[in-house]
């Protein structure tokens, strides 16, 4: 993985006087820096994908896990430019279909432009912009392009035809599935979306996908204030606000929802709802989850997912609780409704990228089924 290199004053600064001092300064006047062409985030060649904010069409904005931007362009080079609200974010850059040597982005706080390739051979070129870490990160904000001296953008990639959207918490987000395992699985380096059980899913069966996920969340209890009910309908994955998705902008033909890993620690391990809910109690506030998306999306084959955390260790109550919605809901009529278990691996931690692939390949399967792909 190689890291794309911040572009500040300083460091241009720095580069200039070394210049200078080693070539002189009669050479520096003869060969001026290259001008950059600048691509707007407005321009309409650029291919947006996920729940992206624009508000302000020229500034763009990406919250969610997996949020991608694509384009082809001609020339040598490339730099994006980004204002990262809290310098936490990660963001891989893939060109020309690589997906085996992202360029890695470590978004500094502000406005910074980052130099992603400056040896690409002349001509056509592809890149894919992709939110690795989530909302927990904080937002960003797109600016734009720059490319070489007589660089164009191009007409974008044919859009998928496929789509389908993901409802989870932290194994969806890819917590921990690029940490050694055993190592610590928190970091947020170490949070790849792009590498989740979703996205991968996403691309084997060639559809767009948007991840509607947090780390810590669940259907009746998160680890803080708010859960997926208040949470899954925002354009804004930063924390519980009021900003709204336009839940006709984008109609997936699939849903997948994987939550209740926190429900499980918290209410059984933690204690923290006291009383406990009973069984019946747990069922009615996962199956009230699920009628409120059939609700948006009235055609959509729903995929109650769970695993593969200890949700579904051997005793588990919780797969029961999720089947047993499931046939309620298949019994009040909704027949496009299905149940996958990714089974536990016996792996305390989160799942990394090896289970990922694994469960991937199950739900991948699933869906072909399905839905015929």
């Amino acid at each position: 993985m190689t890291a794309a290199d911040p572009m500040t004053p300083t460091s241009i600064s720095a580069t200039l006087k070394r210049g200078l001092a080693l070539f002189g300064v009669a050479l520096a006047l003869a060969c001026p820096a290259m001008a950059a062409v600048t691509i707007g985030a407005d321009d309409a060649r650029l291919q947006y994908t996920g729940r992206i904010d624009f508000r302000q069409p020229a500034a763009p904005v990406l919250s969610w896990p997996a949020s991608t931007i694509a384009g082809n362009f001609t020339g040598t080079s490339l730099a994006i430019r980004l204002d990262d609200r809290l310098g936490k974010n990660y963001f891989d850059v893939y060109i020309d279909g690589d997906l085996a040597r992202p360029r890695l982005v470590a978004a500094s706080q502000g406005s910074r432009s980052y130099r992603i390739a400056d040896d690409l051979a002349p001509g056509r070129h592809g890149f894919l912009l992709v939110k690795r870490t989530e909302g927990e990160e904080g937002a960003t904000t797109f600016q734009g392009l720059e490319l070489a001296d007589g660089g164009e953008l191009l007409a974008p990639p044919p859009r998928k035809a496929r789509r389908i959207e993901f409802f989870g918490d932290s194994i969806t987000s890819g917590m921990g599935n690029e940490s050694p395992a055993d190592g610590p699985d928190h970091l947020g380096k170490d949070k790849n979306s792009y590498r989740s059980y979703a996205s991968i899913t996403a691309r084997a069966l060639d559809a767009e996908a948007h991840l509607v996920s947090h780390s810590g969340i669940g259907v009746t209890i998160s680890w803080f204030p708010f859960t997926m009910p208040d949470y899954f309908d925002q354009l804004d994955a930063a924390g519980n606000n009021d900003t709204q998705w336009d839940f006709k902008a984008w109609t997936p033909d699939v849903v997948v929802i994987n939550l209740l890993q926190n429900d499980k620690w918290l209410i059984d391990r933690e204690r923290r709802v006291q009383p406990p809910p009973s069984d019946a109690e747990r069922v009615r506030s996962y199956r009230r989850f699920v009628e409120t998306i059939r609700a948006k999306y009235p055609r959509a084959y729903i995929v109650c997912a769970l695993g593969s955390m200890d949700a579904v260790e051997p005793g588990s109550k919780w797969p029961g609780h999720v089947r047993a919605a499931v046939g309620q809901l298949n019994g009040a009529g909704d027949g496009r409704i299905g149940m996958v278990l990714f089974p536990y691996t016996g792996f305390n931690g989160h799942p990394r990228v090896a289970q990922h692939e694994a469960n991937a390949a199950l739900l991948t399967a699933f869906i072909r089924r399905k839905m015929g792909w």
